[in-house]
């Protein structure tokens, strides 16, 4: 019967929107990459019967913030793709994406589809499932822990994919059995269409508020979701969908502030490989430095093996000496010679700069990532103070992050100028954070920074972006394989 049912199955799957991943070891379950997760067993009863099988589940969830997407595309993404980084190294998916020419081919757009909806779907599988567990050894809060834990992670991806491609597939839910009866249901799970997105902000703001009301208040290891985080997502999510919310944003950074957290009093211990979990953080990838458990993406940034992704551009490093900050390029960027080994038409052999942050790149590697941190929320709340009309309380945090790495305190006086004071604070303090490009967007000046960049010597680059090339093409083996889903306009 099982055969029978794979076999009844298999034709449909093969015409579905996103591969299958292999079948999962703890139970009979094979997810789908478009959120789907067929069941292969013809058997009925709940899909995690024991607890030990719900916290595998999730335990994969939050695996897959250790896949290549979040090891070298999130940063790739939100920094070569801004005025902060070249791409680097010698991948073509990459040069096309640093110069706005990404094409629907474009091998990154792939994978980073198929990796964010893969997880998508495990994340269903849980969301779904865990309450009917009838294992009395899952109590009825960590089910609920679960479910919330799970509701961030698909927030969290969602909204990974709302800002790169706009209107996309809100795949919520996954089926078990497939019959012809059930059809009508089960396509447009198999083949969805674009939702559009407000639709797509609506339900993250669902599934966050769902992780608000169930996460826990705080946890040693910042890998697990806590209600600071959900906190943090909020406040980005009001501050990034349309219209802006300012008063939203204000309260959830509020909430963040008011929690256990606080800066650390050196800058450089955020990337020291010695302070990790730190008071500052509040999200952290968590890395044990072995053979199951070791950052491969560090090795992309820093090394002198073979020439390395997101190479920090002319601009950034103006922008740095022109602040004179000289503590937080010391700890974001490190100039060596690597005369011999390559050439670079943006950089000298002999000063050629890497990305420092993430600096343990000896494998495996142990180097953590932070994705969320307290710096980051506090100048999003001065953001959110500068454009409700508190300019002066907008100051006092830009001053309060400037004053850690010994800079004077802010000039700007007035709104206008407290915004781009805001925007260059941030650059400065989240360079290679994987965030700049979505600044740029989110406070609609992503087209007028990136059209007048500069390279070596002052020079512009000669970029000419336009409104239709702020988002991604739809992968076209997707469109292929789904004649539900629209293209983007301009691919």
């Amino acid at each position: 019967m099982k055969k029978l049912n794979i076999l009844l199955i298999g034709g449909l799957l093969a015409a579905a929107s996103y591969s299958c991943q292999k079948i999962e070891d703890f139970l009979d379950i094979k997810p789908v990459d478009n959120g789907v997760a067929v069941e292969t067993s013809a058997t009925s009863g709940p899909t995690f019967k024991t607890a030990s099988e719900a916290e595998a589940a999730l335990a994969g969830v939050y695996g897959d913030f250790r896949n290549e997407y979040f090891e070298l595309d999130y940063f790739v993404n939100g920094d070569a793709q801004s005025d902060d980084c070249y791409a680097g190294a010698d991948n073509p998916a990459n040069f096309q994406i640093d110069d706005y020419k990404i094409s629907p081919t474009n091998a990154n757009v792939k994978r980073d589809w198929a990796y964010l909806y893969s997880t998508i779907g495990k994340a269903n599988v849980v969301i779904n499932n865990v309450d009917s567990v009838p294992d009395p050894a899952l109590t009825s809060e960590r089910k609920n822990e679960i479910r919330g834990e799970a509701s961030f992670i698909r927030a969290f991806l969602y909204f990974q994919l709302v800002q790169l491609w706009g209107d996309v597939p809100l795949q919520l839910k996954e089926f078990k059995t497939f019959s012809a009866a059930i059809l009508p249901d089960v396509y447009p799970i198999l083949f969805p269409s674009r939702a559009p997105v407000a639709d797509v902000y609506a339900q993250i703001v669902r599934d966050l508020e769902t992780a608000l009301a169930y996460v826990k208040p705080t946890a040693l290891n910042k890998n697990i979701i806590t209600t600071g985080a959900v906190n943090a997502m909020l406040a980005r999510v009001y501050a990034t969908q349309e219209p802006h919310d300012w008063s939203k944003v204000l309260k959830y950074c509020n909430d963040v502030i008011a929690g256990p957290y606080s800066l650390l009093a050196s800058y450089d211990h955020l990337w020291d490989n010695q302070h990790e979990n730190s008071s500052e953080s509040i999200f952290e990838i968590n890395y044990e430095g072995t053979n199951s458990s070791g950052n491969w993406g560090a090795s992309m940034f820093i090394g002198m093996d073979w020439k390395k992704f997101n190479i920090p551009s002319n601009d950034l490093v103006a922008a740095f000496d022109a602040e004179q900050d000289l503590i937080r390029k010391a700890s974001s960027i490190v100039f060596l010679n690597v005369t011999g080994k390559w050439s670079d038409a943006n950089w000298p052999q002999d000063q050629y700069p890497f990305l420092y942050k993430y600096r343990n790149n000896i494998w495996p590697s142990p180097q953590n990532y932070i994705f969320i941190r307290l710096a980051d929320i506090l100048l999003l709340k001065a953001e959110a103070l500068n454009e409700t009309g508190d300019v002066g309380g907008a100051a006092a945090l830009v001053n309060q992050i400037r004053s850690r790495v010994k800079l004077t305190n802010t000039t700007a006086g007035n709104q206008a100028d407290m915004r781009l004071a805001i925007e260059k604070e941030r650059r400065l303090e989240l360079a290679f954070e994987g965030q700049r490009w979505y600044d740029l967007k989110r406070t609609g000046r992503a087209i007028e920074v990136i059209n007048n960049v500069k390279g070596a010597g002052g020079a512009s680059l000669g970029y000419s972006i336009a409104a239709w090339q702020l988002l991604w093409p739809i992968p076209q083996a997707e469109l292929d394989k789904n004649s539900q889903l629209i293209q983007n306009p301009g691919y």
